[in-house]
């Protein structure tokens, strides 16, 4: 349907309250902007109408990912040349929290970055930003062996009891799926790396094992879950928005994982 009036800050702010969101809460948003149609003042429009509805005691958590900052002797979209993999590893400028831009992660993932009084978490593959009131607490503490699990800053909104909101994007985007991911047993993992700022403003190349993200049955995994009626589904401008306490996100994803990921695995093994 064709737009015919633009979308402001405070008729964003009033869908978002349709929808479910309240001042205090901590919510992780993903988003896709073009979905969202034209807004008077383009993105920090919108920015300010999560603000406003979420207050002073709110906070706004986003991600703000660096895929290009791993191993390229992976990189698929697209490869580069393998002599090319040395000079990559040994002269990219290490991950700098204030200075390195998020990549595919949407323009309003970006202006959160950017929003002065934001903070940034530390990882150099998947960081995540945050502004408001428990922004300091969610980014404090990202290990490179813990990227998406309990220590990173996903484990910090399942703590303080957050949201999800898919914003003109589906559970493929979905990061906190990635926690329940990290409490399946034994869930299988990989060696990856990443260039590194050291305090001193040189860089290096370092590398860890973690668990092997896999998204392929994020969207199964989503609507299973939107089949049990607990995602508020409605517009945000011209959006369609999906809001849920990650808790029960996170919680159903893991009981999911345990049991269709165990029957593929099986299934492959008696192949």
């Amino acid at each position: 349907m064709e737009q015919t009036t633009p979308h402001t800050t405070a008729t964003l702010a009033a869908d978002l309250t349709r929808l479910g969101l309240a001042p205090g809460d901590v919510v992780l948003l993903h988003s896709s902007m073009k979905n969202v149609g034209f807004v008077a003042g383009g993105t920090q429009a919108v920015v300010q109408a999560f603000l406003d509805v979420l207050g002073p005691g709110g906070t706004l958590v986003v991600p703000t990912h660096t895929p290009d900052n791993t191993d390229p002797a992976v990189w698929q979209h697209p490869p580069v040349p393998e002599s090319w993999w040395p000079v990559i590893r040994e002269q990219a400028p290490g991950f700098d929290p204030a200075c390195t831009p998020s990549r595919w992660m949407g323009v309003l993932a970006e202006t959160v970055r950017t929003w002065p009084g934001a903070k940034r978490s530390g990882h150099p593959q998947v960081s995540f930003a945050a502004f408001g009131a428990h922004a300091a607490d969610i980014v404090a503490d990202h290990p490179l062996d813990d990227a998406l699990g309990e220590r990173s800053p996903l484990g910090a909104v399942y703590r303080l009891d957050g949201r999800v909101l898919l914003l003109g994007c589906g559970h493929d985007s979905n990061t906190s799926l990635h926690l329940a991911e990290c409490r399946q047993q034994e869930p299988p993992t990989h060696r990856t790396g990443s260039s590194v700022r050291r305090p001193d403003g040189t860089s290096h190349w370092v590398t860890w094992t973690e668990v092997d993200p896999d998204e392929s049955d994020f969207t199964q995994v989503g609507d299973a879950f939107e089949a049990t009626g607990a995602m508020r589904v409605g517009p945000v401008g011209g959006a369609t928005a999906r809001l849920a306490r990650q808790r029960d996100l996170v919680d159903f994803a893991t009981g999911w994982m345990a049991a269709h990921r165990t029957d593929v695995n099986e299934s492959t093994d008696h192949s």
